[in-house]
């Protein structure tokens, strides 16, 4: 199972005049709604900085910087999906097409991008009077009409509806293109018509537009932000009297939290420690200190994704800023590709919890969870899982040849560590910021962006200032496919939450036996499935608020459940053969899937263990709050 990403525009062949006219009006649309993407992200960081400088350094507090940021903030997830629509890096599984005959995958391809357009096009009328709605209300700070803030999303929505018709229009392949509207207008008639017999149903119908359309879209190739979206606007549209202008109102909640803010700017800072050289001045210090021991650069490979995590906050931005530096010297002592790739992705699932890891911020933002108390708890668990990887690396390298390796001397590693000193520095920087009220746990990456730009123009002199402006639209277009989730996410888990879904599962989850540690292990069990299939953060939006409450009741610390939780969902996340983290690690290491399949199930045993131990002991994940 895979997920598409690309990083490259992906445009239709056009063979007419149509076609092409189709692709021009394509790329002005995208370039300029880039533009603003990469504006709009320097805004945020210019504006989020000024507010902690005004607050803690000049001790004038800006009282509307939160207010703006926000505002912006769907602005620029909504443009951030556009993008993201524009060049087909929106999430989606592609195991099943990828296996089907080329002219079942072109009809597969065109049908993800009806099915998508038409739940654009059901929701642009309600986007609108959602905004209308928004136009009475006056902000409380700037004082200015909130249609400018919720003018976001009709507008975005809009433009991903120019975008998609202009891929059709634009499209070579034609009789694809219209059998997949045909077959996509007549599954909406059809379950239009069945309206009357849905009614009938109760409960049932969770089943049919919660599990079988979800599951549908999602192995066709839909998006899962569009397929969580047409479950939603079908449940409520067929089953309900809810107005959907409701539903636009979760979308809104979901996509503009400004705690999730920091998910944009923590995948930019990212970026920029693998731009300046920092990463790899970590990396090549490290190197420097257990080169020549046993599996040395493997336990290498563990710490550097230690730290590194602890600096961008992305996964993706992690391995992409470690692979490069350190796999080819691996491979120069004999590792093979495949389990390479196998530690890679373990060390992937170990390192969710440190912070300031997106998953923790999007547990806190979607639970109430205290930010600064996860990222105090995360730090510990992540070791014991990390000490549980290094304990297969020693038994796996305990007969490595290392005649061919010469130690690194004092001298030469007094000189990495001075090198590599600023750059080890910035984890400590970022959770310093946060734990002594610096700055939140969303401002706090403008802190590590800016002392970053600082250190590569003047320590590291390694500034690439060319590529500032495709790391910004970068970094847009993939937070616009993670809020847009985490928005249709939103809405679902709301619309399953009104149904009485959640207090049906509450109940069932309460009467498990066992009592506590009956109920974490059946919560391992789940979000190991739900992190294999689901993904993490649309797992977390979706069952996190169901279930924390529940772990509330039985006496279950919630920095310590979120432990549990963030650990099973990252061991499903990168296992195979379900886990798109460990497709992840496989495409940006550019090793074939297969041939780290037979050597990551040691790594898994091992990270199972360690769950075992942070779930059984409530000390590792609480024992250092306050």
């Amino acid at each position: 199972m895979s997920y598409a990403y690309t990083s490259t525009v992906v445009l239709p062949d056009a063979a007419s005049g149509t076609g092409k006219i189709a692709q021009r009006l394509d790329v002005c649309i995208g370039t300029v709604v880039e533009l603003l993407c990469a504006l709009l992200l320097v805004s945020e960081i210019v504006i989020l900085f000024s507010g902690v400088v005004a607050r803690y350094v000049l001790h004038v507090p800006l009282v509307w910087t939160d207010e703006l940021a926000s505002m912006l903030f769907l602005w620029l997830s909504m443009l951030g999906s556009v993008v993201a629509l524009r060049r087909s890096e929106h999430m989606r599984m592609t195991a099943f097409i990828d296996r089907v005959g080329p002219r079942t995958k072109a009809l597969l391809e065109m049908f993800a991008l009806t099915a998508s357009l038409a739940f654009l096009l059901l929701i642009v009328f309600p986007a609108y009077d959602y905004a209308y709605e928004e136009s009475f209300i006056v902000t409380p700070a700037l004082e200015i009409n909130n249609a400018w803030r919720a003018a976001a999303l009709p507008i975005g929505i809009v433009l991903m509806v120019l975008v998609s018709l202009l891929r059709l229009i634009g499209t070579r392949d034609g009789k694809s293109a219209v059998l997949s509207v045909l077959c996509t207008a007549v599954l909406a008639l059809a379950f239009w018509l069945a309206q009357p017999w849905f009614n009938g149903l109760g409960d049932i119908n969770l089943v049919i537009f919660f599990v079988v359309l979800v599951a549908a879209n999602v192995f066709s190739g839909v998006p899962i932000a569009f397929s969580f979206a047409l479950a939603t606007f079908g449940y409520l549209a067929l089953t309900t009297q809810t107005p959907i202008v409701v539903m636009v109102g979760r979308l809104n909640e979901g996509m503009s939290h400004l705690i999730l803010l920091a998910v944009p700017l923590f995948i930019f800072l990212g970026a920029l420690i693998e731009m300046t050289g920092m990463a790899k001045a970590m990396i090549q210090f490290l190197a420097s200190l257990l080169g020549h021991v046993r599996g040395g650069l493997s336990y290498v490979l563990i710490g550097a994704m230690y730290l590194v995590s602890g600096i961008s906050g992305s996964k993706i931005a992690d391995m992409a800023a470690i692979t490069p530096v350190l796999f080819p010297e691996m491979q120069k002592r004999g590792a093979k590709p495949g389990e390479l790739i196998a530690l890679l992705a373990a060390t992937g699932a170990q390192t969710e919890t440190i912070p300031p890891s997106i998953v923790l911020i999007t547990i806190g933002s979607v639970t109430g969870v205290s930010i600064a108390a996860l990222f105090t708890g995360g730090i510990l668990p992540a070791v014991v899982l990390g000490i549980a990887l290094c304990s297969v690396v020693w038994w796996r390298y305990r007969r490595e040849d290392l005649s061919q390796v010469s130690r690194v001397g004092k001298k030469e590693i007094g000189r990495l560590m001075l090198i590599a000193l600023p750059a080890i520095c910035l984890p400590f920087v970022i959770r310093a910021s946060v734990v002594e009220g610096v700055a939140t746990a969303t401002e706090v990456s403008t802190i590590g962006i800016v002392y970053t730009i600082f250190v590569g123009l003047l320590i590291y002199r390694q500034f690439a200032w060319k590529r500032i402006v495709p790391i910004l639209v970068e970094t847009s277009s993939l937070a616009g496919a993670i809020m847009l989730i985490i928005g249709c996410a939103t809405a679902m888990a709301w619309a399953l939450t009104q149904s009485g879904f959640s207090s049906d599962l509450a109940h069932f989850m309460s009467r498990v036996p066992g009592g506590a540690y009956g109920f974490l292990a059946i919560s391992v069990v789940t979000f190991i499935i739900l992190g294999s299939v689901l993904e993490g953060i649309p797992a977390i939006v979706l069952f996190g608020p169901l279930l924390f409450p529940v772990a509330k009741q039985m006496g279950i610390h919630e920095v310590h459940y979120s432990m549990v939780v963030i650990f099973s969902m990252g061991i499903g996340l990168f296992s195979p053969p379900f886990g798109v983290g460990y497709y992840g690690a496989c495409a940006i290491s550019r090793v074939d899937p297969s041939e780290g399949i037979r050597h990551i199930w040691g790594y898994i045993v091992a990270l199972l263990l360690g769950l075992l131990v942070v779930a059984a002991v409530p000390w590792v994940s609480i024992g250092f709050l306050k």
